[in-house]
């Protein structure tokens, strides 16, 4: 039995992707406390504080020799999992070295780190995927740069935009959220040391050199101090990670919409079995869409119980701190299939030109609305301009053939230029300011895939 979709047999294909998976496995998350061990006693043998050989005997114990379903077994009776991980690795350890394993440390030192080790692993997933996500996206902006679309407000037609335009929009949204990850990494991912209050009192003077040691040993940033009751960075990871996904949504969204039969302007790339329906066989589903929308909402929650946690009492919290178990694996494990979905999408997107050119004319020129009304503003004044095309949008509306025929029946408009009536052009004026903002937006994008390279 499963309590999670992200965990269960059947359903966590779908929503989680098997990289992820194996970074929040138990036995990552032992060998992370063991590697966390490891560098305590690295840092407090530069002093003198434990033996040298007690790092490398931890290390030597490796994590396949500690059993997580043992530990588990253990861990439901005295309430943290480090408590019987260290009982399991301090009998493995020789007589004179044993003793002085997790001096001075407290538990929730080492599950932390050892959790943050873990997320460092989950933020380079997330980074080469994004980055993946990232470069598909401007490749399809680029290739449709000058493919002619609807823009849709409020869901129904505006003006005319690009296909490229729409995709930079995309792009540039997830971009903004990329764009964050260098400094979130910089500020959050910190170990946790400080003994049993935060004070480390058991190195005596030597507990901030014994931290900063600690740090370097894991490649990590120092902390000023231990962070046990304080977890704003661990919020700040969450909600980072849900804005990642509600850039995604973004995106999704507008595809599930565009890929709808009435539209028909993109489609979900083609493979065997995907999408399909057990009674409708000519179903073809947004899948990927849909996976991507639901990893959105289900994120929400999870992002509560992290701000919830922050009001953790005193020196140690009851509840808070466990509640955060429960909340950042669920929301890395969304964020991986979600970008993987995402990749998939960008790479392979099927669009539909002719569609889209078609849809351009259902309306019967209302997209030029906007176009028109600026050009006789110049001889009419705004409000004039703008009541007289709402006329003759009327009257589309009511029957007549087109915009540029309702405007030229207008007998207010009888003495105006012909040319200012004339929407002949506006496709192609709507094409070249849309196709603009494309090249202003895509090196945008591409700074920001460099910096997730780095990252990743």
């Amino acid at each position: 039995m499963t309590f999670s979709a992200l965990d269960s047999q059947l359903l966590g294909p779908l929503f989680a992707s098997d990289a992820m998976r194996d970074v929040f496995s138990d036995e990552a998350r032992v060998a992370a406390m063991v590697t966390a061990e490891a560098a305590l006693a690295r840092a407090q043998a530069r002093f003198g504080l434990v033996p040298d050989g007690l790092a490398d005997a931890i290390a030597a114990v490796g994590a396949r020799d500690l059993d997580p379903a043992a530990l588990g077994a253990a861990t439901a009776v005295v309430g943290v999992p480090v408590i019987p991980f260290l009982k399991a690795l301090q009998s493995r350890l020789p007589a004179d070295l044993e003793p002085h394993v997790h001096k001075g440390a407290t538990t929730q030192d080492i599950a932390d780190t050892a959790l943050v080790i873990q997320l460092r692993a989950g933020l380079r997933l997330i980074a080469h995927e994004l980055g993946r996500v990232l470069l598909g996206l401007e490749r399809l902006a680029g290739r449709h740069r000058a493919t002619p679309c609807a823009g849709r407000t409020y869901g129904q037609h505006a003006a005319p935009v690009t296909f490229g335009f729409k995709a930079a929009v995309w792009a540039t949204g997830i971009a903004d959220v990329a764009a964050r990850l260098p400094g979130l990494v910089e500020r959050s991912l910190v170990p946790s040391l400080g003994g049993p209050v935060g004070t480390f009192a058991a190195m005596g003077g030597h507990g901030p050199a014994v931290l900063d040691a600690f740090a370097a040993e894991l490649g990590f940033r120092a902390p000023p101090l231990a962070w046990h009751t304080r977890r704003a960075a661990l919020s700040e990871i969450g909600t980072w990670v849900a804005m990642l996904l509600g850039a995604l949504g973004k995106f999704a969204g507008d595809v599930a919409h565009l890929a709808t039969t009435e539209v028909g302007e993109v489609a979900e790339p083609a493979m065997p079995g995907r999408g399909g329906s057990s009674a409708m066989p000519h179903k073809r589903n947004p899948v990927g869409a849909t996976l991507i929308l639901s990893a959105g909402m289900a994120a929400k929650g999870h992002v509560v119980t992290l701000l919830d946690a922050m009001v953790a009492a005193h020196e140690r919290p009851a509840g808070a701190w466990h509640a955060e178990w429960h909340a950042l694996p669920s929301l890395f494990g969304l964020a991986s299939g979600a970008l993987r979905e995402a990749a998939l999408l960008a790479e392979g997107l099927v669009v539909d030109a002719e569609r889209m050119s078609a849809n351009l004319q259902i309306t019967r020129g209302l997209l030029f609305a906007d176009a028109v009304a600026g050009r006789l503003a110049g001889v009419l004044g705004r409000e004039a301009a703008h009541a007289a095309v709402e006329r003759a949008a009327q009257r589309v509306r009511g029957g007549t053939p087109s915009l540029e025929a309702a405007l030229r029946d207008d007998a207010a408009l009888a003495a105006l230029p012909p040319d200012l009536l004339d929407t002949s052009g506006d496709l192609e004026g709507a094409v070249e300011a849309a196709s603009l903002w494309v090249d202003r937006a895509l090196p945008t994008c591409a700074r920001a895939r460099a910096e997730l390279a780095a990252l990743a």
